[in-house]
């Protein structure tokens, strides 16, 4: 797995640095700003970038931004986005532009490396990884819950296993449904949740976003 990492704090730059090639990953940049970040996943095109939020010059959400326009350049980049803040205006716009291999964990909350190293796995193959207080904080208490409860047995294992970043695929591989069942009940989940198709929303993710608020 080759790896950008854009990290302002010298400290930590160079530790993950350290963590990742330990255990056999390349890391092919480790910079401190959004500006030589770009220059960095356009020159090496990595797998997956690990983004702070806060970098020069203003320190308030330099690394967010430059996550979202990543992932608008450049489709196939795995992007997570680890941090001691939760920046919610561009937090929401960077999962709704898709929900395929984006990532938000906590700094604080990650207690193992061996769990920051399977997540930053997880998201350059194309899943989702969420820590739940981001998720919370993004859809907001009012909807907590509120929607789950018209699901079947049947719905709340397939988005289960939606969370967890299966494909329609893979998940009727888990429950041992064919391919159509798994598409209808995945078409009968955004119903009841009241997810109509748009442009601007990625129904799948915002599905998982419930799922895991609740």
């Amino acid at each position: 797995m080759r790896i950008v990492i854009a990290e302002d704090a010298a400290v930590i730059r160079d530790g993950l640095s350290l963590l990742l090639t330990s255990r056999g990953h390349e890391v092919a940049a480790a910079v401190g700003d959004a500006e030589s970040l770009y220059a960095a996943v356009a020159a090496h095109g990595p797998d997956v970038a690990v983004v702070d939020i806060r970098m020069p010059p203003t320190h308030t959400d330099e690394g967010l931004r430059a996550a979202i326009r990543l992932r608008r350049d450049h489709p196939g980049l795995g992007v997570l986005v680890f941090s001691q803040h939760i920046e919610t205006r561009y937090a929401a716009q960077l999962l709704a532009g898709g929900s395929e291999g984006v990532g938000y964990l906590l700094k604080d909350r990650v207690s193992e490396v061996s769990e920051f190293v399977a997540a930053l796995t997880r998201i350059a193959a194309g899943a989702t990884v969420l820590d739940p207080e981001v998720v919370t904080q993004i859809m907001g208490a009012s909807r907590r819950g509120a929607d789950l409860g018209a699901l079947t047995g049947r719905e709340r294992e397939v988005l289960a296993l939606m969370a967890e970043g299966r494909s329609n695929t893979a998940i009727a591989s888990a429950l041992f449904l064919s391919y159509g069942s798994v598409e209808k009940h995945v078409t009968q989940i955004f119903a009841k949740l009241g997810l109509p198709p748009s442009p601007e929303d990625h129904r799948r993710v915002l599905a998982v976003l419930r799922h895991l608020d609740s």
